[in-house]
């Protein structure tokens, strides 16, 4: 299985990168609609849907999360400066507390609106203890898998219910990524439409000398990359602790290792990412469609009422629309989707989407409990 798996991978990655370097009219009308690096996340599910191939347990998913996750981490945020952060300054990262607060509180407000004209919901969510499955997912899409996990025990999920969730959670992420995949690619038009002159500079000015980059400047990335890579893998066993520090140390040795390659990095951060997903894209199961009616329709209106928050607030701020999706997948989508929304649009904003998914990896139980003591309040 894993040869297969490892094969079915490389075959991804090659088609992604053929996909993208394509002058063919008609892949570039399919690409407007599917950026090229969503096919690294829907060609494994096809072929394993396909051949009735279930590859969500081999080897290569700890692979990712122990090595590929870590390196794609440590090449982005290399590539991103100081003077970076500056520039950008605080809105995108109020927008992204906005949608976290957002995901919190809406479910218990969504609930008091729904009460007014019909007690159905409440009948469902608060009598029959269906509430209890919502704060998961609140963890799950500002924190990501630990923060489930740990406010399902906090909450005292039952195990049946938790299941029903964990299925709807991942299918509706799934669907969301897509459409912020597309909508990303609307954002110029957003902020034309919207009256937004928010503009980015080029950040990484040595990107088109990429082609003439010295040996030295190419050896040194790659041999502190390598060197950090193995060592601090070793001597850290929390993912989130290894997502903290070697996002530490790639801003550290980005701006302060002479000879450094920016652009070098920025091309093997985006290579990685487009590996994650593909792996990630083992994972992804079709068959899974089962549902309550009332808790799909629930938490769809609650996910189309955080983004629509978060366009408002986007737009009060004069913020990029760029922004909004991906300020929504650093909250839903994590450390692996974040910033492959990011890169279908500008591959040097992929740093920022790191460092709000970060934001999301450390706040999500806290944004959970929250929503815990609201719904107590019912």
């Amino acid at each position: 299985m894993l040869v297969k798996a490892s094969a079915l991978v490389l075959f991804t990655i090659l088609s992604v990168l053929l996909l993208e370097k394509s002058k063919s009219k008609w892949i570039q009308t399919i690409l407007n609609w599917f950026p090229a690096i969503l096919f690294a996340y829907v060609i494994p599910a096809v072929v394993t849907h396909s051949f009735n191939i279930d590859l969500s347990k081999v080897e290569l998913h700890s692979w990712s999360k122990d090595y590929i996750i870590p390196f794609a981490i440590l090449m982005v945020m290399s590539a991103l400066s100081f003077k970076q952060l500056r520039i950008i300054g605080l809105r995108p990262i109020i927008l992204f507390a906005i949608g976290s607060l957002a995901i919190a509180v809406l479910a218990p407000i969504i609930l008091l609106v729904f009460n007014l004209f019909t007690p159905e919901f409440n009948t469902f969510l608060i009598d029959d203890e269906n509430w209890k499955g919502l704060v998961p997912i609140v963890g799950s899409w500002i924190g990501g898998s630990t923060s489930q996990l740990v406010l399902k025990e906090l909450v005292e999920c039952p195990e049946g219910l938790f299941l029903t969730i964990l299925v709807l959670d991942n299918i509706l992420v799934n669907i969301w990524t897509i459409l912020m995949f597309q909508l990303i690619k609307k954002s110029d038009w957003l902020n034309n439409y919207f009256g937004i002159t928010d503009k980015v500079p080029d950040f990484v000015k040595d990107e088109k000398e990429f082609n003439t980059f010295s040996v030295k400047s190419v050896s040194v990335t790659l041999f502190f990359s390598i060197l950090i890579i193995i060592g601090f893998n070793f001597l850290i066993d929390s993912f989130l602790w290894k997502i903290i520090v070697f996002s530490i140390l790639g801003l550290i040795i980005g701006n302060f290792v002479p000879k450094w390659n920016h652009a070098l990095v920025l091309k093997l951060g985006g290579l990685s990412i487009i590996c994650i997903m593909a792996i990630l894209g083992l994972k992804l199961n079709f068959n899974n469609l089962s549902m309550p009616f009332n808790l799909v329709l629930f938490v769809i209106i609650w996910l189309i009422s955080h983004f629509i928050i978060m366009m408002i607030a986007a737009k009060k701020m004069k913020l990029h629309m760029a922004w909004v999706p991906i300020a929504s997948m650093a909250n839903l989508g994590g450390i692996s989707t974040a910033p492959a929304v990011t890169a279908a649009y500008n591959k040097e904003w992929m740093p920022h989407a790191i460092l709000l998914a970060i934001l999301s990896m450390v706040s999500g139980t806290f944004w959970g409990m929250l929503t815990m003591y609201l719904f107590g309040l019912f």
